[in-house]
This record gives C-alpha cells, structure tokens and sequence, in this order.
C-alpha cells in the first residue's frame, strides 16, 4: 500500500477519473452560479451585465427576508425534532426492546422509503377541508370542534409540513444514531452499571458522551437538508398560502425558472450556500473539545 501511495502515477490513475467527475459536476457548476450573480437575464433573452445589483437586490428584497426567515425556523425545528426523535427511538431499540426491535425498526423506517409526493398527497386527504374533511378534521368533529383550514393558513401549514417531514424523516435518523449506539462497548456499560449508574444516570454519562460523535454527524446531516428542503414542500402546499411557506430553495427556482433571472436566483442561491457553510462551521467549532476528559 505504501509503494503505491508513494508511486505519484498510481495516484493520479485511481484518483484522477474520480476528480475529473467530481469537478465537472459539483466545482464547475458552483463557480458557472458565482459567475451567473453579476449578470441579469436567461439563456433565451440573453445576459447582461448588472455589477452588484443583484446583491443590493438580494438584501432590499423582503422576499428574500421572509424565505430566509421560513427556512431557518423549518431547519431548527425539523432538526431539533429529527435528532430528538431519532436517539430516543435508536435508545429505544438498544435498551429496551433489544432483540426484538427489528420489526419496530422496519415498521418506523417504511416512511422514509415512500415517495414524497405519495405521502404528500396523504396527509393533504389527512388534514383537507374542502371538499369533505380529511381524518384530523372528522376527529375534531367527533369531540365537539370545529373544522380547521390547516393548509390555508400560513402559520398551521408551517406545522403540518413539520409534522408530515418529522414523520417521513424520523426512522432514519432512528436507524442512524442506532448504529452508534451498538458500537459503545457492552463491557463499558456493564462497568457503569456495577457503580450504580442505571437508567438516565447511565445514559447521560456513559451513553450520550460516547454517542456524541454519530450525533454531531446526524445534526450536520440534518440541518443542511433542512436548509435546502424544497420537494417535500413543493409536493404540500407550493410554498403558499401566498408565500408563507416558500422556502429559499422554492424562492430560488421561482426566480431562475419561472421569472427568468438566472442572476438573481444564482445570488439567492449562494446565499444559501453561505448559509449552509455557516451553520455547519459553528456546529463543528462548538463541538470541539476532548471527551476523554470528562
């Protein structure tokens, strides 16, 4: 393995086809988007040059303002509740169901293998209005409520879209964090359960310390798809009512595709990037430090 590390042609052999794919598909669209966000226009009437414009658009643009705002409260909900969910039911199955967690495992991963627009269209029937009531609706019928327009409220659509994705999502941030947990050595948490640590005692300081390694991987993994959620909303409610639950990733498709303006998009674009390299570089400067000391 040595000689054929140190062997600069072997290298370039096994790792060139590699980085030549990697650079036309990720690298160079990236740089083609940075270039697009000093140019007004699309690919059928044309580029222009516009400067800086887009950037004193990007930050005038109240649109701009409300997208963000919707994507960073659906990140740090959905990935609270991802992250939570999924290391209790991943607690769960190492501690208390053990060997027979396996069909509950399946049953709670199924979610994640159906296509989103299947499950989006169920819980539009689940929580409609109109033309007849969906099940939520004819439950709260049952107690004496009221009927609820859940989609055509901005505010209650934010949560049925947190409900149906937490729903989706849960099982595989379970399945995830389950795989750190079986890898904590069974003779270190005998040790802690001969000197008295039982229950949350032996979670908190055995099992949280030596899991936090999958778990800091897990929230990456969680908030840069929440950042960048797009067709779990598109599927549910279009971004709407109105514009109350349009996403950036929603807003930048609209700019570019709909209304044409690749510059404009390409900007809201990287300040989703930015945004995403941010969150990720603060998670990783927070998390550093020497578990071996505690």
């Amino acid at each position: 393995m040595n000689n054929v590390l140190g062997d600069k042609k072997a290298v370039v052999v096994l790792l060139g086809p590699a980085l030549l794919v990697y650079t036309l598909a990720m690298l160079v669209p990236v740089f083609w988007s940075l270039g697009y966000t000093f140019l007004s226009g699309n690919a059928i009437t044309g580029f222009t040059f516009a400067g800086l414009s887009n950037f004193e658009k990007l930050f005038s643009d109240p649109a701009v303002g409300e997208a963000l705002w919707f994507t960073v409260r659906y990140a740090v909900v959905i990935t609270a509740g991802q992250v939570l969910l999924g290391y209790f039911l991943s607690l769960l199955y190492v501690f208390a169901l053990k060997r027979g967690s396996s069909l509950i495992r399946t049953l709670v991963f199924f979610p994640v293998v159906l296509p989103t627009v299947a499950v989006a269209l169920l819980f539009q029937k689940m929580f409609e209005i109109a033309p007849q009531n969906g099940l939520v609706n004819s439950a709260l019928n049952v107690f004496g409520m009221g009927s609820i327009d859940w989609l055509g409220d901005g505010s209650k659509a934010f949560w049925v879209i947190v409900i149906m994705d937490l729903w989706r999502s849960m099982g595989f941030y379970a399945v995830l964090l389950y795989t750190g947990l079986v890898d904590i050595p069974e003779d270190i948490l005998e040790s802690a359960r001969l000197d008295g640590a039982q229950g949350l005692r032996l979670i908190r300081h055995i099992v949280l310390p030596l899991s936090l390694p999958v778990l800091l991987s897990s929230i990456i993994f969680s908030i840069n798809g929440t950042l960048k959620v797009f067709d779990s909303i598109v599927a549910l409610t279009n971004g709407g009512p109105g514009s109350a639950t349009t996403p950036l990733t929603l807003h930048m498709f609209r700019t570019s595709f709909t209304y044409g303006d690749y510059g404009y998009g390409s900007t809201v674009a990287l300040l989703l990037t930015i945004l995403c390299l941010i969150v990720t570089l603060f998670i990783f400067r927070s998390s550093r430090r020497d578990l071996t000391k505690d």
